[in-house]
């Protein structure tokens, strides 16, 4: 059986008739760039986030990138983040002439290991920038704590976590800004790229609506430098419509890690220790990814390829030994948990369309493949 690490051309099916006539509609309209399908939507997302504002931009780097600016993070700071994501994160700081400052992450939850941050702060530190990788939540009540007594900001990465949830917060409206990700990927996916930057504060709201427009103010008066970081209404339309599905849509990726669990279980693997499936360290985890630490990682990988077994790996080369970060002067061995899940981790289909045949011929060439 043939398993795609994603399908989105049935998500497609199923939304065709909601999103085709919008989109003939702003076609006839032809007003393209922000305008009130932009509004409308931002007014919906920081809704479903609980945040007081949403700021749509042009991708998920950009709404790092200009979080960053907005909090006039530049040449000389230093922003406190961890080696194991995307490399989004940690470019967006580097591109400001700032310094990325990697801090180890917790080997179960794949985020920033909370207790070792304040040992990397230095009076140059101007934000902490936790990612909510794979659809959890750092740890986030340590690090705001410790930024609130800092003085610096808190930018949460959560491009892989709209809509997690912990403690009855959302990601995106805990820290100072929470920036967002719809690469068609993702959980809310777009038609191409877009991002958006949330935000309870008024003064920071502002600046980023400035920012995303070249630090225009009125119109033709720049009073600082932006940057072209608009959304543009037609992914805006497919978003907003798109919305209105994602708590179902999280809740059968959440019914398909419970079956995962099911499923490993039965074929005896778990207790062999030969996989290691995902901790849930968030009330409510959104399954962006679903990642086991396996045995044998890549030869396990090219046996599920040669049997249709759709399968990723997230993220073969920690930052801190990414080439272009070498003048950063990280070596190997640095962050060894980083190091280790970038040797250990895999990626299984998990979005909501999966079918449970299709779960367990995942499993099945699994166990296949470990089979004496």
């Amino acid at each position: 059986m043939q398993v795609p690490l994603l399908d989105l051309t049935k998500q497609y099916a199923a939304l065709r008739a909601e999103i085709e006539p919008a989109v003939l509609e702003l076609m006839a309209s032809q007003q393209f760039i922000l305008g009130p399908k932009v509004a409308e939507f931002e007014c919906a997302l920081a809704g479903y986030c609980g945040a007081r504002y949403a700021v749509g931009v042009s991708s998920g780097t950009d709404a790092l990138l200009i979080a960053l600016m907005a909090e006039g993070v530049g040449a000389g700071d230093e922003v406190i983040t961890s080696p194991y994501t995307f490399f989004a994160t940690a470019g967006s700081i580097a591109r400001l002439g700032a310094r990325p400052v990697f801090v180890d992450i917790d080997p179960g939850t794949f985020n920033l290991r909370a207790d070792r941050v304040e040992a990397a702060i230095t009076p140059r530190t101007k934000a902490i920038m936790p990612v909510h990788l794979f659809g959890q939540l750092a740890d986030m009540d340590p690090l705001l704590e410790m930024a609130r007594r800092r003085g610096v900001a808190v930018i949460e990465d959560a491009a892989q976590a709209i809509g997690a949830e912990h403690q009855g917060r959302r990601a995106g409206a805990i820290g100072d800004y929470g920036c967002f990700s719809f690469f068609p990927s993702k959980n809310l996916g777009g038609f191409g790229d877009g991002g958006a930057v949330t935000t309870n504060d008024e003064t920071r709201y502002r600046r980023l609506v400035r920012l995303r427009n070249h630090g225009m103010e009125p119109k033709y008066f720049h009073g600082e430098i932006g940057g072209n970081f608009r959304l543009d209404a037609l992914q805006a339309i497919v978003l907003h419509i798109k919305l209105r599905h994602l708590e179902a849509w999280h809740a059968a990726r959440a019914r398909n890690a419970e079956r995962y669990a099911r499923l490993f279980r039965e074929a005896g693997l778990l207790h062999k220790g030969i996989v290691r499936l995902p901790q849930a360290a968030t009330d409510h985890p959104v399954w962006n990814q679903y990642v086991i630490r396996a045995a044998r990682r890549d030869e396990l990988m090219a046996h599920l390829k040669t049997t249709g077994i759709g399968c990723e790996i997230y993220y073969p080369v920690p930052l801190h030994l990414q080439k272009c970060l070498a003048y950063l002067g990280y070596t190997e061995g640095a962050f060894p948990e980083a190091e280790r899940a970038a040797r250990e981790t895999l990626a299984l289909p998990i979005y909501p369309e999966l079918t449970e045949a299709q779960q367990s011929a995942v499993v099945d060439a699994i166990a296949a493949f470990y089979r004496p």
